[in-house]
């Protein structure tokens, strides 16, 4: 006998300090409203290599889709867009304290029971999986201090039907731990690292590490990883004067530098005068590098992609607030709490962990997941928009 799935649903109600009100997240993510005037701000000059690809349309989506019948609904939402990429943050402990991430003071973690085991992230990895979901990437926080990391990659990797499993980390600790994680399943790294300068990364992190970090990126690329993926958050007054230097990483090593724009979240002070968009990043890169090209990006990546030639490596921007890609989206995100967030920048959130522990059986998890992915939204909004939104800081979303 099916069982009423509204004892298992509890939508999870937030304090939200920075806003001062009572958050319930009972609708999908943010209004799909694109601001004219906001984008007018960012129409500098771009020339070829700028070319904008239009919306990707749902039906571009279809390559995705399994050649089986294991694909599950509960996946497809009600734009057509098929959710095959799930990241699960691991821990919402991090042994940085990036400026972009959380406020200077920190911020309130959540007590360890209420976050989920190994035993339970692996049960709801299993369950998207055998849905249909083809790609994780685990992240945190910062998931190498994770004690069970080796664990958990191991046990994901003998998902039937995983494809993929990465792993997005600051690379404080990576180096060490990088030969066992191989070992035990994990397929691709991304590495944040947003200066080639030691005493600015210290500034940025507020901790010490810049040569742990770059000890990193060399063991990955010595333990054959290919690309290595670097992640750099591009803010105006800090880095901006560093992206050629990056650039440069990529010409004799299989590095893909990803520049990305500067978001906001609780905590971050976020601020459009910090925000170097696409269009300036990408001509600061072609006046030195006038061979840049664009390369043809799969309809679900959110980078635009570029090579360079004589560079072995690869050139990518993220454009999150100036050129969402919401179309291409097959994106959801299991938190370290066990909430279930179907938009990064939309406030919504429905818990998993509370059905799983009152005894919910797959099916009714499906149920769950299914209900939360249909209400996501068209695209989220515009970044004016998104910056006077409740959200949570990015050290509890997972990076």
């Amino acid at each position: 006998m099916r069982r009423n799935l509204s004892k298992f649903i509890h939508w999870p109600i937030r304090f939200n300090s920075s806003s001062n009100f009572w958050l319930m997240n009972c609708e999908g993510s943010c209004c799909a409203s694109r601001n004219t005037k906001n984008q007018a701000l960012f129409s500098g000059n771009l020339n070829e290599y700028a070319t904008r690809t239009c919306a990707t349309s749902c039906a571009s989506l279809s390559e995705d889709q399994p050649k089986d019948n294991s694909i599950s609904d509960m996946l497809v939402d009600s734009f057509g867009r098929l959710h095959t990429y799930l990241r699960i943050s691991l821990t919402e402990r991090c042994n940085l304290r990036c400026q972009y991430c959380m406020p200077a003071d920190g911020v309130e973690l959540s007590p360890s029971p209420q976050l989920l085991t190994k035993a339970e992230i692996l049960r709801l990895a299993n369950l998207f999986v055998s849905s249909g979901v083809n790609k994780i990437r685990l992240t945190g926080g910062e998931p190498t201090v994770r004690k069970d990391i080796e664990e958990i990659c191991l046990e994901l990797s003998k998902s039937k039907g995983l494809r993929t499993l990465s792993m997005t980390t600051n690379g404080i600790a990576l180096a060490r731990k990088l030969p066992k994680l191989k070992e035990c399943g994990l397929t691709s790294v991304n590495i944040s690292l947003d200066t080639l300068v030691p005493a600015k990364f210290e500034l940025m992190t507020r901790r010490k590490g810049h040569e742990k970090v770059m000890d990193s990126i060399n063991a990955a690329i010595d333990l054959g990883y290919n690309p290595v993926k670097v992640n750099c958050v591009v803010m105006r007054g800090f880095n901006e004067d560093e992206i050629c230097d990056f650039v440069e990483l990529t010409r004799e090593k299989p590095i893909n530098i990803r520049f990305i724009e500067f978001m906001p979240f609780d905590g971050n002070v976020w601020n459009v005068k910090k925000l170097v968009p696409y269009s300036e990043m990408l001509d600061t890169v072609v006046k030195q590098f006038s061979s840049l090209k664009r390369v043809k990006d799969h309809p679900t990546d959110t980078a635009k992609n570029f090579t360079i030639d004589g560079h072995e490596g690869r050139v990518s921007f993220i454009t999150s607030m100036t050129e969402h890609f919401c179309a291409g989206c097959n994106r959801l995100r299991l938190l370290a709490d066990g909430n279930l967030k179907v938009c990064l920048f939309g406030p919504s959130e429905v818990s998993l962990r509370d059905p799983l522990r009152h005894g919910a059986e797959d099916h009714e998890l499906r149920e769950i997941i299914g209900a939360a992915v249909k209400r996501k939204k068209a695209s989220h909004a515009g970044m004016f928009d998104i910056a006077k939104t409740a959200n949570r800081p990015m050290i509890h979303i997972g990076g």
